[in-house]
Formats: C-alpha cells, sequence, structure tokens
C-alpha cells in the first residue's frame, strides 16, 4: 500500500474516531444531566431500559474505537493491509468497508467457519 492510500485511511479513521468520541461525550453528559423522578414505574423502566440499551450501543463503540486507534498504529508501523493470518494484502474493497479489519476476506471466511464448528 502506497503512502497516498495510507493517508486516505488513515484520514476516514480518525474522522469515525471523532464521531465515536463525541456521541460517547453526549451519553455521559446526557446521563449526569439527567435527575428526572419517575414516580411512575412502568416510566421508571422505560427510561432503564433505553438507558441499557444505549450504553450496550457506547459498549461497541468502545471496543470500535480500540479498533479504529490499532488500526491507525498499523498505518504508523506499515503493517496496515496486511493479513495477520497469511500476510498477504487485504482487498482495497474489504478495507473500504471494514478499514479496522485484520484479516483478508479468505481469512474471515475460515475463521467465522471454524467458529461454527466450535
Amino acid at each position: 500500500m502506497d503512502t497516498e492510500q495510507a493517508e486516505a485511511y488513515r484520514a476516514i479513521l480518525q474522522q469515525q474516531l471523532e464521531d465515536l468520541l463525541r456521541e460517547a461525550g453526549k451519553t455521559v453528559s446526557g446521563m449526569t444531566d439527567e435527575h428526572e423522578n419517575f414516580p411512575d414505574p412502568t416510566d421508571r423502566a422505560s427510561m432503564e431500559s433505553d438507558r441499557n440499551f444505549e450504553l450496550r450501543i457506547r459498549d461497541r463503540e468502545r471496543r470500535l474505537i480500540a479498533k479504529i486507534r490499532a488500526a491507525l498504529e498499523r498505518i504508523d508501523e506499515g503493517t496496515f493491509g496486511i493479513c495477520e493470518s497469511c500476510e498477504e494484502e487485504i482487498g482495497a474493497a474489504r478495507l473500504r468497508a471494514r478499514p479496522v479489519t485484520t484479516l483478508c476476506i479468505d481469512c474471515k471466511t475460515e475463521q467465522e467457519r471454524q467458529e461454527r464448528i466450535g
């Protein structure tokens, strides 16, 4: 992968990271600002269910943030776009679809097949 391509992926990853961190900040401030009192148990249960759902989404985003940071490190190290398993180049279409990927499509397919078996 040439420098220009790597920098294009860096820009995409940086934008995704900034967006995720901004949303995480909104969630934290929203949860600390809410001091609502719900005398109705149904209203309270609904609010807690919504909050639980939002926290699960943020947890997934937290894991994605870690993957984005790891991908940025791989760009710095010059290993971005190289499959961790077979050490071949990951296809451009796969990287465009999922720039945090560490496996080529063949190795990922095999990994998923092994997970179904085991």
